[in-house]
């Protein structure tokens, strides 16, 4: 006799789940879309008209003017641009000012926040304050006294003699209008930096300097990419202070001074002038693509601390 084995009955309890929702377009997403993509039009739009200008001859933008189809589009303007202007020597220059300044700006802005940031005393507090006040004030307001101390301060490594129509000059007062901010971007930073670090240091026998040196400035790659960045921006782009210090010195000036040697005196061509331009935008479009992870991530630095 063959006893039959029950064969399981399984059953099949289904669920009806309703439908998921339709994500919703939200009204202040859609603002902040709107608004981002017409800044960005708005940016970028003057740079495609600088380039499609710099394009054209200027004879055919005479002729036809500025808002017509293209007949002719070359790159002569350029040529003439590079060659009219001497901008490889400007370059040069440019170099000269931007690369010390952004050097000694960054170590000595290093050394201050680390004090700031790490010891405690009585004026710590008004000192950071000092160095921040320095950014506040307007660099028109000085600019006749401090001529008149660069015309008297003695420099005889240059070929002046003295600080003014030099670029020693020039370096020295960008290390002094920007040593503010980034003494300030470096202590905020150095402030989220856990104190336990240079403690276990100071428990192995570490040195002030070697802490400085091996524990807390390796970490702070990141700030200083980004301020270098900006800095390099800023400093690369100033005008004011090349103009004002170096006067009677055109062949020691910087990239920026020179575009006005393309500005003529009853007619300027505007075609040669964007090319020129665009030609000077160049290193400082090359240096944010270059930093671009390490700008980025500077910005974004203490965003998700609590």
């Amino acid at each position: 006799m063959t006893t039959a084995t029950p064969v399981p009955v399984t059953s099949e309890v289904r669920t009806s789940r309703p439908p998921a929702p339709e994500p919703r377009i939200r009204a202040p997403r859609v603002l902040a879309y709107a608004f981002l993509i017409t800044f960005s039009i708005g940016m970028i739009t003057p740079i495609l008209w600088a380039f499609y200008m710099s394009l054209r001859p200027v004879s055919e933008t005479i002729r036809k003017g500025n808002l017509s189809w293209p007949d002719t589009l070359t790159f002569d303007n350029y040529v003439q641009a590079w060659q009219r202007a001497d901008l490889g020597s400007y370059f040069l220059n440019t170099l000269t000012i931007v690369i010390p300044a952004i050097i000694v700006v960054l170590l000595l802005s290093t050394f201050v926040a680390y004090g700031l940031a790490r010891f405690s005393f009585r004026f710590n507090l008004a000192l950071l304050m000092l160095f921040t006040a320095g950014n506040l004030l307007p660099q028109q307001v000085v600019i006749t006294p401090l001529y008149r101390l660069y015309l008297h301060l003695p420099a005889p490594w240059t070929d002046s003699g003295v600080w003014a129509n030099s670029q020693f000059g020039v370096v020295m007062i960008h290390i002094a209008f920007q040593m503010g901010f980034c003494t300030f971007v470096m202590s905020s930073y150095m402030k989220t930096l856990p104190v336990e670090l240079t403690e276990a240091a100071l428990v192995d026998g570490a040195s002030v300097w070697r802490q400085f040196w091996q524990v807390i400035l390796p970490l702070c790659r990141a700030p200083l990419a980004a301020l270098a960045t900006l800095e390099f921006t800023w400093i690369y782009n100033d005008f004011f202070w090349a103009l004002v210090l170096m006067i009677g010195r055109g062949e020691d000036q910087p990239i920026t001074t020179a575009l006005a040697s393309l500005n003529g005196t009853f007619f300027t061509d505007d075609n040669l002038v964007a090319a020129g331009s665009l030609i000077t935008a160049v290193p400082t479009i090359v240096v944010f693509i270059v930093l671009q992870k390490h700008f980025v991530g500077g910005l974004t630095l203490g965003a998700n601390k609590g």
